[in-house]
């Protein structure tokens, strides 16, 4: 793994400021799949289930089905899957907002109501391997914030996932993949109910799908390939290493790097990366391409640095330096902290930002599947206390019709003539 100078700037910025390029190509065939989905309703839908996730049965699966396929799940991973709901459920219980009132002046109240989606359709891939903690991670938040209907679309979904979708509670579960399962979920058909908000990772055309389907329908956030930032001075060489690789194995574009002032230690994991690295496969690739150890002159040069990728998961030694860390999507503290609990089971929600995204948000929680809004409440007493401020600001403004409207429930004339 190569190790760079933080002077020397071009190979840093290549680096930590990599975002990758959205392909034309793909935005073209993505925008022709979401139109005709959305034109031609089910038929269309199915002919490119048909060809693109090879589908050969009805595509939703049954309760029945999804029975059937959990008993064969092993029994240490039908536990596994119950404990990783257990803790996901736990933690989202937290994060829905709270209902609040507040007297903001006399006779002025103001509520915050939280009501929750009505409908929201989670996204889970269907790439080389099931991804059943995907499942857990988009519908159990929604389920926990009291969204009625739960829509799991996956290209091929195993028994691992339609246990998980049992241990969900999902509503629905349809053997759909691709842009064209985004746009039925966006916009409907006879057979996929439309949803009001879409979530979940997927590769470049599910994501492309979002971007386009977003000013129809809500999403979560635009996902890229997955990103690690390792910020240490006194972190052991091999779990370091071994973090570095299990975060690179997800894509060959996949971003793994460590940031540090200490010398011997970037000489370490640089060896011991080269000693775990398997002979072949998307970590290697990505490693080769995206991957690097920067060395920096000091500590708070290195917490600059990982401000600046912000990266998806975010890795340090202590809580002081986490504490420091605003800029990533999720942060872990201490050496025995592995980033791959966080996938599975620590009950945090492995959907986070990529690409710079975590400048301004966190991963995915309870609090993305509500509405929140405020109901106001004023009396006589309340419009008489805070109408003359508002009267002054309209005319400051020039919006003399604003003005008026209070004034009439002052007793006054638009120029603050009592009415007569």
């Amino acid at each position: 793994m190569r190790i760079i100078d933080s002077r020397n700037a071009d190979a840093v910025a290549a680096l930590l400021d990599y975002r990758p390029g959205r392909d034309p190509r793909i935005a073209r065939r993505v925008a022709g799949i979401v139109k005709s989905v959305r034109n031609g309703g089910d038929p269309v839908l199915l002919d490119l289930a048909r060809r693109f996730d090879g589908l050969r049965v009805p595509p939703e699966v049954t309760p029945t089905e999804m029975e059937r396929a959990a008993r064969n799940v092993p029994k240490d991973v039908r536990r596994a899957i119950a404990i990783a709901a257990r803790h996901i459920r736990r933690v989202a219980a937290r994060q829905v907002p709270a209902t609040w009132s507040v007297t903001s002046a006399p006779g002025v109240r103001v509520r915050q109501r939280v009501v929750p989606l009505e409908r929201v359709g989670c996204y889970v891939p269907g790439g080389r391997y099931p991804l059943p903690s995907s499942l857990l991670m988009t519908a159990i938040p929604a389920r926990v914030a009291g969204v009625r209907d739960v829509i799991v679309v996956c290209p091929k979904p195993d028994p691992t996932v339609m246990c998980a979708a049992i241990e969900a509670g999902v509503s629905k579960l349809f053997r759909l993949g691709g842009a064209h399962a985004i746009a039925a979920l966006a916009y409907g058909t006879a057979s996929v109910p439309r949803v009001d908000k879409i979530v979940g990772p997927g590769n470049a055309y599910v994501a492309a799908a979002k971007a386009l389907v977003a000013a129809d329908c809500a999403i979560d956030f635009f996902a890229g390939p997955s990103e690690i930032g390792i910020l240490s001075t006194a972190g052991r060489s091999d779990f370091i290493a071994a973090d570095l690789l299990a975060q690179a194995e997800h894509d060959p574009d996949a971003r793994a790097v460590l940031i540090t002032s200490n010398r011997s230690l970037a000489r370490a994991v640089a060896r011991d990366i080269a000693r775990l690295m398997p002979d072949a496969g998307p970590a290697r690739e990505a490693i080769a391409q995206h991957g690097g150890i920067v060395l920096t002159r000091s500590l708070d040069e290195a917490v600059a640095l990982s401000q600046r990728m912000a990266p998806e998961h975010a890795v340090c030694d202590t809580d002081a330096v986490a504490s420091r860390l605003t800029h990533a999507g999720t942060v872990f503290v201490g050496r025995y902290s592995a980033q791959a609990c966080g996938d599975y089971t620590t009950g945090s929600n492995h959907v986070l930002p990529t690409g710079g995204a975590a400048r301004a948000r966190g991963g995915l929680s309870a609090a993305d599947f509500v509405h929140v809004s405020t109901v106001q409440r004023l009396t006589s007493r309340g419009v008489r206390a805070i109408g003359p401020a508002a009267i002054a600001l309209a005319g400051a403004e020039g919006l003399p019709g604003h003005a008026a409207s209070i004034a009439v429930r002052l007793g006054r004339s638009r120029k603050g003539m009592p009415l007569t």
